[in-house]
């Protein structure tokens, strides 16, 4: 209860220090317009920021409702495939197999079974678990493994360990790995100019994808994530942003997007590094857009949300998403329910 009044408190301190906000007679207007309009309570009016200036077709965003709709659709989703989207290891050997790229599988552990090269070690002490970390960088021949709860999502169970940081990670998250499933990678290096960005988290691109009625595949919207104050994600549920890319170009176009809970701030250079937004070119765009298309392709699911990131050498496949809310998209592409496609969408739920 305590945790939910300070939240409440901080959404409220957003909405009325928001120098973009409508006048209030204009925000009572327009919610009491979406509550009829969706027949609920207006909430997301507040926290998709439609009482800002610079939006007109408030009607057009989604409702809590209608994302439900689509999200928990079992025409557009299949339970076999959620399986194989939502179990980060049973996803990763998938995609391995097919041959696209992934960042590589290191081991894994099923709570405190820990397996290398086909082979299992118990794990039963954070000084056992330090001793297994070493022991992987030495004969991998790395000095950095990202480890990821299997089934978690919104980087909760996400630790980057490090060969100088092992004894500090372990201390402080070693009981989560090894009371989880979780499975270990490489550490993706990533392209100088993300790096630019922000260098300390793999900021993924949000590609949402849509599998029409005569099966071909649409990019529905793209967004690109980012890490801030050090952080190693790049979520947006943990405290990061997104932008919204120039599909045509290539191109971060010039505002951020953030949780009203983390602040809900609009930025038009990363924070952090101070590079602007605007026209920054995303290397290897292209491939990343025909990634995806190939990707499903091999997931048939019929509205996904794909995380890509940009490496060195092209995009890498993170992870992809049955069951994702739609913010994104609704945000970036000013109302999904204006998009080309929704109604074809919606008569498929």
């Amino acid at each position: 209860m305590k945790r939910k009044f300070k939240l409440l408190k901080k959404r409220l301190d957003v909405f009325f220090k928001d120098p973009e906000r409508k006048s209030f007679f204009r925000i009572f207007r327009e919610a009491i317009g979406f509550w009829m309009a969706k027949k609920e309570f207006p909430y997301f009016y507040f926290g998709k920021f439609l009482y800002r200036k610079d939006v007109k077709n408030y009607k057009d965003y989604l409702s809590s409702k209608e994302v439900d709709n689509i999200t928990l659709s079992k025409k557009l989703h299949r339970p076999q495939y959620a399986t194989l989207l939502r179990n980060k290891l049973a996803f990763a050997l998938f995609m391995e197999k097919n041959n696209l790229p992934v960042p590589p599988m290191i081991a894994y552990n099923l709570k405190n079974r820990f397996f290398y090269n086909s082979n299992f070690t118990l794990v039963n002490s954070k000084e056992e678990l330090a001793t297994y970390f070493n022991s992987l960088f030495e004969k991998e021949g790395v000095t950095r493994i990202f480890v990821k709860a299997i089934t978690e999502m919104g980087g909760v169970g996400a630790y980057l360990v490090t060969k100088d940081n092992v004894d500090q990670t372990v201390e402080e998250d070693g009981e989560y790995i090894m009371n989880n499933d979780c499975i270990h990678q490489e550490v993706i290096i990533q392209h100088e100019k993300i790096n630019e960005l922000y260098p300390h988290s793999v900021n993924t691109i949000r590609f949402d994808t849509y599998l029409d009625n005569k099966g071909e595949v649409h990019i529905l919207s793209g967004y690109m994530r980012f890490g801030r104050g050090g952080s190693v994600l790049d979520n947006s549920s943990g405290g990061g942003f997104w932008v919204s890319i120039d599909m045509e170009k290539g191109v971060l176009v010039e505002k951020s997007y953030q949780l009203m809970k983390y602040g809900g701030k609009r930025f038009k250079s990363h924070p952090d590094t101070g590079t602007v937004f605007l026209n920054h070119e995303l290397p290897y765009f292209k491939e990343a857009c025909d990634l995806v298309k190939q990707c499903v392709n091999h997931i048939p699911d019929r509205i996904i949300g794909w995380d890509i990131a940009v490496s060195q050498n092209g995009p890498v496949i993170i992870e992809g998403n049955d069951n994702n809310s739609l913010l994104g998209p609704d945000l970036v592409f000013g109302g999904f329910c204006k998009h080309p496609l929704y109604q074809e969408i919606i008569s498929n739920i």
